[in-house]
């Protein structure tokens, strides 16, 4: 483990960096992050670790995934704070561009990705798959790796890039790594931050309902019916709102109604200022 860690903060840097490294033989994992790190974060660069050679991590707040009312001002930012981590994590590089090097002066395209972008979180935040998408494909073709990990906690993210990896032929096989959680079931996030002492306390009646939703499909229920069910207890616990809580098709996100197939409970609700997802995967005829 290295106690710095070097930083570049142009593609051509990037490039240069990666491109020595794959010369001599070595394959490259990617980890893209918009910082702040956190448990989950470093667990994708030990798992890079496992797969590849070299691992980068990105750290860019991507402007163009928030809406005008989101919190793209007050999104924690801690570069320094970042790196340390990283370095103890074992990752080999971090790639800290500007938005000015993401997207020059005269920028015009807009990647959009149909179907399992839509529905749950492309319903609520319009346009914030777009902006996702196309700094995704913008950075996977500019670091150019063997491997690109994401963590399932946001699984239509990583449905949405798996997804436009596949139709745009990137070369990069794209990883999913689950969900970091602590100790009391809520998912590790950087807008867990956002919430106080007594907040952070309700926080994980989120798990606990995706999990009763699970058993509740396990037995034969009803999708709906138990996700109005979990959407009630949820406000119940003191969330101010539930943007969604439904069930759908683990691959393709369609809806389901029962469990007749591989699945995932998805969530997304808001505690104070804060806008939490989870999400949870359900087999069929396993208890």
């Amino acid at each position: 483990m290295s106690e710095s860690l070097d930083i570049v903060r142009t593609k051509a840097d990037l490039r240069a960096r990666v491109r020595y490294w794959r010369d001599q033989g070595l394959n490259v994992a990617f980890v893209p992050t918009m910082g702040a790190l956190h448990e989950g974060h470093l667990t994708l660069v030990r798992a890079g670790l496992e797969m590849a050679d070299r691992v980068v991590a990105s750290v860019f707040v991507n402007p163009t995934q928030f809406g005008p009312n989101e919190d793209f001002s007050r999104y924690p930012r801690q570069e320094e704070l970042d790196a340390a981590l990283l370095a103890g994590a074992g990752c080999h590089l971090l790639y800290a561009p500007s938005v000015e090097e993401m997207y020059p002066p005269g920028f015009a395209t807009t990647i959009s990705v149909g179907g399992v972008s839509e529905g749950l979180c492309g319903d609520v935040r319009p346009g914030h798959f777009d902006g996702v998408a196309t700094v995704v494909t913008k950075l996977l073709l500019q670091a150019q790796p063997h491997v690109a990990l994401f963590g399932e906690k946001d699984w239509q993210q990583l449905a949405v890039i798996r997804r436009l990896v596949r139709d745009l032929d990137v070369p990069v096989d794209v990883a999913g790594v689950p969900t970091v959680r602590e100790a009391d079931g809520l998912a590790k996030s950087s807008r867990n931050a956002y919430l106080s002492a007594s907040e952070r306390a309700i926080a994980p009646v989120l798990y606990q309902v995706l999990n009763h939703i699970a058993e509740g499909l396990r037995q034969g229920g009803v999708a709906a019916d138990l996700c109005a069910q979990g959407r009630a207890r949820i406000l119940e616990a003191g969330f101010i709102s539930v943007d969604y809580l439904e069930a759908r098709g683990a691959d393709g996100l369609e809806p389901l109604e029962r469990l007749d197939r591989p699945a995932r409970i998805l969530v997304a609700a808001r505690l104070a200022g804060a806008r939490l997802i989870d999400n949870l995967a359900v087999e069929p005829g396993h208890a």
